[in-house]
């Protein structure tokens, strides 16, 4: 005897503590996948009604008030659909991570998570009390396993949930985009699958919150590891999936399996929908670009009007008397290619008037490194200036790279609230202007060809205070991403000097990335929450 039963994978956009907001996405995701999609069951994605992740929030009793509160209204108020909503439940002095099914105004099922994941970006277990036994619930006569998100990654909760009798194993998540990590996921569902033998739903969230962009690609796999569904990237949506049973096996009917085309294309996006979300959930009505001439500032430029169109973005010259012509006249160009508003505003009789006032102080040197720095800083007043009068936020346009051994001005080009390519390598900074430029002109080829240049001195490069990029990115990437210590780099084939003086550089400017900008996460170790090193060290290695 066989059976068919549909569930909808609401891959949703919350937003962090807004429990109000989020319910009402809850409750119209169950009225269509009801209504229009004849579904029996919708899955939402970890801790849906505080969004993910809520932190500190987590300790507010108006907080757990509105939760319990949402839950009382989700039991009250939602009627012919099956629904497995996440949630934080207070229960004896403790906070559990818990996803519940609600059906007909009961609570059929409660799990508490059991894996709580406290590494990279995640801190559970300063908030959550770990789960101790599986749980299942009857689905119309087939026992479906509740996971949640760290748990797959472990073989014991599902492997337990298949042993109590489950034949469905559902896995809310709220697992943040990096490089790599989509593959990496379904490499760990198909070993779980082929191993508990029965297929798994793994809901996604979808979205930007402060520096993490969740991507979404909810999926299916089936218990040969094959992927019968997977939902786009960075797109929210209901997306329903078909099931049958067969003598009490149950499978995934094939459906739309959507993917990315390229690495390029899933960083660039994650980096659009990052600035998107931070602008829209902290109500920016737009952004305000500062346009140097150079790629940085460019690429940084196209990501915005893509995020938020070209009618919300604000692109600002400012030159000095070392600023090129070349840069003048390529600014002008981009500005025009994506039709954003565009200005130029001279910052020569404010940087001559504050050389002026410190020269009593300190000289009248125009070319050392503060003056320098005071030419970036006077771009910083203008910027920050122009977004306190237009309400629009100011997108600061260093790169990792620059971040990483602090080439860039404290209060100056580092000014501003958020920081698109923070967490992007400049040889990274190049591929993704190419790929921008695959879709439509938007980043003029003299600015991708021209050679590195900050502009702040007469004749000045990048190189002279730096290693060529494309030796600098490796021994980033070692030091910072990998925690390779400076022999394990050197063995690597690096210069030991070249490589003491890059690590050397990193270890100096930790106070500077202290007080920068957020910035969108894209790799598997970004500077901020991701990795948290003292400014006051003598750890040299």
């Amino acid at each position: 005897m066989s059976n068919a039963f549909r569930i909808v994978m609401a891959q949703l956009n919350l937003l962090v503590g807004d429990v109000p907001g989020n319910l009402r996405k809850v409750m119209q995701a169950a009225n269509r996948s009801r209504d229009e999609m004849h579904a029996q069951l919708v899955v939402y994605p970890e801790l849906t009604l505080t969004g993910y992740p809520p932190e500190d929030l987590l300790f507010h009793s108006a907080l757990r008030r509105e939760v319990e509160q949402g839950v009382e209204r989700l039991l009250r108020e939602v009627r012919g659909i099956d629904m497995l909503v996440g949630y934080p439940l207070y229960e004896g002095g403790r906070i559990y991570n818990v996803t519940s099914v609600i059906a007909g105004g009961a609570l059929r099922a409660t799990y508490r998570k059991r894996e709580l994941p406290n590494y990279s970006v995640f801190d559970e277990k300063r908030y959550f009390t770990p789960g101790e036994a599986p749980a299942l619930v009857d689905f119309g006569g087939t026992p479906l396993g509740l996971n949640v998100c760290e748990d797959i990654w472990h073989a014991g909760p599902p492997a337990e949930a298949v042993q109590a009798g489950a034949r469905l194993l559902l896995i809310p998540n709220a697992s943040p985009f990096e490089l790599g990590k989509q593959r990496q996921r379904e490499e760990e569902l198909r070993r779980r699958a082929r191993a508990a033998g029965v297929p798994l739903m793994y809901v996604n969230l979808v979205g930007g919150q402060d520096e993490l962009v969740f991507d979404g690609g909810s999926l299916v796999v089936n218990p040969d590891g094959r992927v019968a569904v997977r939902a786009p990237n960075f797109e929210e949506g209901l997306y329903p999936v078909d099931f049958e049973t067969h003598a009490g096996q149950v499978q995934a009917l094939a459906g739309s399996v959507h993917t990315d085309q390229s690495e390029e294309q899933s960083v660039y996006r994650a980096i659009v929908m990052g600035v998107r979300d931070y602008a829209a959930k902290n109500r920016f009505t737009g952004a305000i670009v500062g346009l140097s001439g150079g790629i940085d500032s460019a690429l940084t430029l196209a990501l915005a009007v893509d995020a938020l169109g070209k009618q919300n973005i604000t692109a600002v010259m400012m030159p000095s008397r070392h600023t090129s012509k070349l840069s003048v006249d390529e600014s002008v160009r981009q500005a025009r290619l994506l039709g954003v508003e565009y200005h130029s505003i001279s910052i020569e009789s404010a940087f001559a008037a504050f050389l002026q006032a410190l020269k009593p102080v300190i000289g009248g040197s125009a070319d050392d490194v503060a003056a320098q720095n005071l030419q970036a800083r006077c771009r910083g007043v203008l910027l920050m200036a122009l977004s306190n009068k237009t309400g629009r936020l100011l997108l600061t346009t260093g790169n990792k790279s620059e971040t990483a051994v602090g080439y860039a001005t404290l209060y100056g080009d580092m000014a501003g609230g958020f920081a698109p390519i923070k967490d992007v390598t400049k040889t990274w900074v190049y591929r993704l202007a190419r790929y921008r430029n695959t879709l439509s002109a938007a980043i003029p080829d003299a600015v991708i060809e021209r050679v590195p240049t900050a502009e702040l001195a007469p004749g000045q490069k990048d190189s002279d205070n730096l290693p060529p990029y494309a030796i600098l990115d490796p021994i980033l990437s070692a030091y910072v991403e990998d925690d390779k210590t400076v022999a394990e780099i050197v063995a690597l084939g690096y210069d030991e000097s070249l490589v003491k003086r890059v690590v050397k550089m990193v270890q100096s400017a930790e106070y500077k990335r202290r007080q920068s900008p957020p910035g969108v996460r894209v790799s598997r170790r970004a500077f901020g929450r991701d990795r948290r090193y003292p400014i006051t060290s003598g750890y040299h290695r």
